[in-house]
């Protein structure tokens, strides 16, 4: 696996909830050592060692990455690094000099070393920036900027009038616990030798709410894509019911999922394809790789910001038949449809 550099002004920097997640699914999930884990992230096993802290891998207790991320904020939150920016006039005036330039807090802070190699006091963590920029503004976002302050939200990427913590989407907040965990899904499904598992995803744009719905299968590399109206459950299910009932029984056994709201009424897929609908973890795509590795193909002729509502559907059939009648390498050059004719007797296209 292809190990996660990881750079700071002093050589640590705090784990990410990505690196968490991940943490996560190899400790509790796949019974890795800590120094596996350490290796695949690029991190001292020292600092896999600390953020476990001899939490079990199952059960009450076990190590939960959300939580993790959210005791991780409150932390730093609480180191006092806050008024750094309002003591060194020189850090804040380059700070927001480079924000204002486009840079972000991230690139300001690992900017600061290389600009500054003999200055400790020329260093800020990104958080700290993040801080300073909603701190000028009063109940930290949802008020006007105070007097005698700048408002900096609309020099950051996303300028979001108020920052909100990291790690509590909504679709995790939701049924976290009760949807059924790619854990528990049969392990011969990874092994993608059997025919009729399923992975699922949405592919968004901000131009529309009419949004797509791609459902591969995990052995032929079938791609099914269908256009929904809205990011609403009742249109998901609609475009995967629609999409998997036109093939045989035998075809359709499990379906694999991430934790979008829209994918919330897996029980009535499953009720009405009559196969088991599981979870993956939060932030863990690769869990979903080959669903991951058809969205991205899509996203060549429609990038984001396209306005997937002035796509005909025409235009969705098309690219979809292009997709699966692409030769592919781990096939030995056969095509999709060709895999799934072979080991079903199914022909997709007439």
């Amino acid at each position: 696996m292809q190990k996660t550099t990881k750079k700071s002004v002093n050589g640590r920097s705090p784990l990410t909830l990505r690196e968490r997640s991940i943490i996560e699914v190899r400790w509790c999930r796949d019974n890795r050592m800590v120094t596996e884990i350490a290796e695949e992230l690029g991190r001292n096993k020292s600092s896999i060692s600390r953020e476990l802290d001899g939490k079990p891998r199952k059960g009450f207790g076990k190590y939960d990455a959300d939580r993790a991320q959210a005791a991780a904020l409150e932390r730093i939150g609480k180191r006092g690094n806050t008024q750094k920016l309002v003591r060194s006039s020189a850090l804040r005036e380059y700070a927001e000099e480079k924000l204002k330039l486009g840079w972000s807090p991230e690139q300001i802070e690992i900017r600061l070393p290389i600009e500054y190699p003999d200055d400790p006091s020329m260093r800020l963590s990104y958080e700290t920036m993040y801080q300073h920029v909603y701190r000028q503004v009063h109940r930290g976002g949802n008020g006007k900027v105070k007097l005698d302050c700048e408002d900096l939200r609309p020099y950051l990427a996303r300028r979001h009038t108020r920052r909100a913590k990291k790690g509590f989407r909504k679709a995790q907040k939701m049924e976290r616990l009760i949807l059924p965990s790619i854990e528990d899904r049969p392990k011969s499904v990874e092994k993608r030798k059997e025919i009729g598992h399923w992975e699922d995803d949405t592919v968004v744009s901000r131009e529309s709410r009419v949004r797509l719905k791609t459902i591969n299968e995990r052995v032929s590399g079938i791609i099914l894509i269908g256009k929904m109206r809205d990011g609403s459950i009742a249109e998901s299910n609609r475009v995967v019911i629609e999409r998997l009932s036109a093939l045989p029984p035998e075809t359709r056994k499990t379906l694999t999922r991430d934790r979008g709201t829209e994918n919330l009424g897996y029980r009535k897929i499953e009720e009405a394809l009559d196969m088991t609908c599981w979870f993956a973890h939060a932030y863990c795509s690769q869990e979903r790789g080959s669903n991951e590795n058809g969205n991205g193909l899509i996203r060549r002729p429609y990038p984001k910001k396209t306005n997937f509502a002035l796509v005909s559907d025409e235009k969705i059939s098309r690219l979809e038949y292009l997709l699966n009648t692409r030769p592919r390498k781990r096939h030995g050059g056969l095509t999709p449809v060709e895999v799934f004719y072979q080991r079903t007797g199914v022909a997709l296209y007439a």
